[in-house]
């Protein structure tokens, strides 16, 4: 792939609590690792006030009117989804890179909240990525998704990390 040092703006937003500490480390080595190729931000989305008396529609409702709030008009959305499409890392080295060739300015990578997002959030994805069929725990989900991110990029500068 022809690597071109663009201004694109990775971030990687969840909704919930910090980073727990057996993900943490990895997540900041593979974070300080993307840097080297794009910007890089980690978001974390608190959960709302009473979370735990909300149903879960409604959670998944109040969530997603933060979300939607951060959300800039001009970010390129992709929504961690369990019924989006999957990719081999190939593939994901491929998406980052046109993002990058089209201009894109930020490329916000979201893990909803542990009911899913709202359809509003949904609607408002440009791209519906599934990192597996199986289900993961969403801290391992952040560690997965840092670790692939930065496969890519390695990818993308043909760089050993992916085979090795």
């Amino acid at each position: 792939m022809n690597y071109q040092p663009l201004n694109m703006k990775l971030q990687f937003w969840t909704v919930g609590k910090a980073h727990e500490s057996y993900v943490k480390e990895g997540i900041e080595v593979f974070t300080r690792r993307i840097s080297n190729y794009y910007s890089v931000q980690w978001q974390i989305i608190p959960m709302p006030k009473n979370a735990g008396m909300m149903s879960e529609m409604d959670l998944k409702l109040k969530e997603g009117e933060m979300i939607l709030n951060f959300l800039k008009k001009e970010d390129y959305l992709v929504l961690l989804d369990e019924r989006g499409k999957q990719m081999n890392s190939e593939g994901l080295a491929a998406f980052i890179q046109q993002r990058a060739n089209e201009s894109e300015k930020n490329l916000v990578f979201l893990v909803g909240g542990a009911y899913g997002v709202s359809e509003e959030v949904t609607k408002r994805a440009n791209y519906k990525w599934s990192l597996s069929q199986l289900v993961f725990p969403h801290q391992l989900v952040r560690l997965i998704l840092a670790e692939q991110v930065y496969r890519a990029c390695s990818i993308i500068r043909n760089e050993k990390y992916h085979h090795s």
